[in-house]
């Protein structure tokens, strides 16, 4: 059962963009996410000299919008991220989990990495650095029920600092309900897509991802059509939606299709000219199959 709960930032410089200290009632942790630009000035803090965890947080351009997340723990773990400032290029922030009164010790920051590497594998909402998986370290059985509430107040904090990609992506079912407004309901997202990616997903996968939609339009969103860029600058292929949910950590979207993307008459710019459309749009789809030339859809 869910519950309020308090959590305090503190910002030592001022600028919430360098270094957040995170504290919560009644917890015997302490949480600190460092941008990698302020992690040289603050790296000699006495919490880096603790056993904790830590979780590095980035984006790579070939991985799809996912963010890439490395897990890692140590007993001690300032030599740890130290490593990684040298190494991995990717990330840009690194959040970092201690006890406040020193009660994590090598099994339980062990168990922790663990759990998070299980969760992010079992939500794939990311992209995950690390090498191996490991197997479930061996706790006893009071040992792992205090962890596990540790870990509990971990994803309660993460969220917070924008980070979700521990949260199960909850879809939104898509029904065709008769609506019986009078104005045209646009229901129908149309996105650019490049001819890999659209024989790819579109086509092979029978979905599309890393879309962002407005929140005023998730409910609406009943129809997918796919724009493929130059050379055929035309609106070519729609499918019906199944369903929408969460992808990545971005505040953008996967659409599910209910069947294969059918092909129709190339919807394309007035006069054949060429042109462009450079995010996603939306329409109705009354005039997705009823219109000639992208002008008269939007």
């Amino acid at each position: 059962m869910l519950k309020p709960y308090t959590i305090r930032l503190f910002v030592p410089d001022g600028n919430p963009n360098t270094i957040k200290i995170i504290d919560k009632m009644n917890w015997t942790g302490i949480g600190l996410e460092i941008s990698r630009d302020a992690w040289s000035k603050y790296k000699t803090r006495k919490e880096f000299e603790q056993a904790g965890i830590y979780i590095l947080f980035g984006y790579q351009e070939d991985q799809d919008d996912l963010p890439t997340l490395y897990i890692g723990q140590g007993d001690g773990i300032k030599n740890r991220i130290e490593s990684h400032e040298k190494k991995k290029e990717f990330w840009n922030k690194v959040l970092v989990f201690v006890s406040s009164n020193g009660g994590l010790n090598r099994a339980h920051i062990t168990w922790l990495e663990w759990a998070l590497i299980k969760k992010a594998q079992d939500t794939g909402r990311c992209n995950l650095d690390n090498n191996t998986t490991p197997n479930e370290p061996v706790l006893t059985e009071s040992e792992k029920a205090d962890t596990q509430e540790f870990l509990n107040e971990i994803y309660s904090i993460l969220p917070l600092v924008e980070i979700r990609v521990f949260e199960e992506a909850k879809k939104i079912k898509v029904t065709n309900q008769i609506t019986h407004s009078k104005k045209e309901i646009k229901d129908t997202i149309v996105v650019p897509a490049q001819e890999e990616g659209f024989k790819k997903v579109f086509l092979g996968e029978n979905s599309w991802y890393a879309v962002r939609i407005s929140g005023g339009k998730l409910n609406d969103i009943k129809y997918i059509a796919a724009y493929q860029t130059a050379p055929i600058s035309a609106i070519t292929h729609y499918a019906e939606v199944e369903s929408i949910e969460p992808y990545g950590d971005g505040g953008k979207y996967k659409l599910n299709f209910k069947a294969p993307a059918k092909q129709i008459e190339p919807i394309k710019h007035k006069g054949g000219k060429q042109g462009t459309l450079q995010g996603p749009r939306y329409t109705s789809f009354h005039k997705l199959k009823e219109s000639e030339e992208m002008a008269d859809i939007f």
